[in-house]
């Protein structure tokens, strides 16, 4: 298997800088996830590209910015070429740095024609 650690980087890089950078318009993190792909977002579960996608773009904040302060990443199956990637950090929303929101976001990545789609997606805001 390929380095895991760099995979999950690279993955998590391409991830949050297409997130942060779309603005409220995310659509381009469809090609990400795949009719089977499931997401938990603060307890809503999701099923399938269009639904993630909604809920995406239907997040009420104009900008973000994730700050990322670990990825973790270990494999998943010892079959296939899947990782879990367990990424911590801070969200900065609609320029507000004063407030940071903690967060976790895990994602199973399962490898498709070359590169890996996201099966699994469980984001939580991290408040106490």
């Amino acid at each position: 298997m390929a380095d895991i650690q760099a995979i999950a980087q690279q993955f998590t890089n391409f991830y949050y800088q297409t997130f942060d950078a779309a603005g409220k318009d995310r659509s381009a993190l469809a090609s990400l996830y795949r009719d089977n792909s499931m997401m938990t977002w603060e307890g809503s579960q999701l099923m399938g590209t269009q639904a993630i996608i909604e809920k995406i773009n239907s997040l009420p904040f104009e900008q973000v910015q994730h700050r990322v302060s670990m990825i973790d990443a270990q494999p998943s199956s010892a079959t296939v070429a899947s990782l879990i990637v367990l990424v911590t950090g801070h969200l900065i929303v609609d320029g507000n740095a004063d407030q940071p929101m903690p967060y976790s976001q895990m994602f199973q990545l399962v490898p498709d024609n070359g590169s890996y789609y996201v099966q699994n997606d469980v984001f939580r805001l991290v408040l106490g």
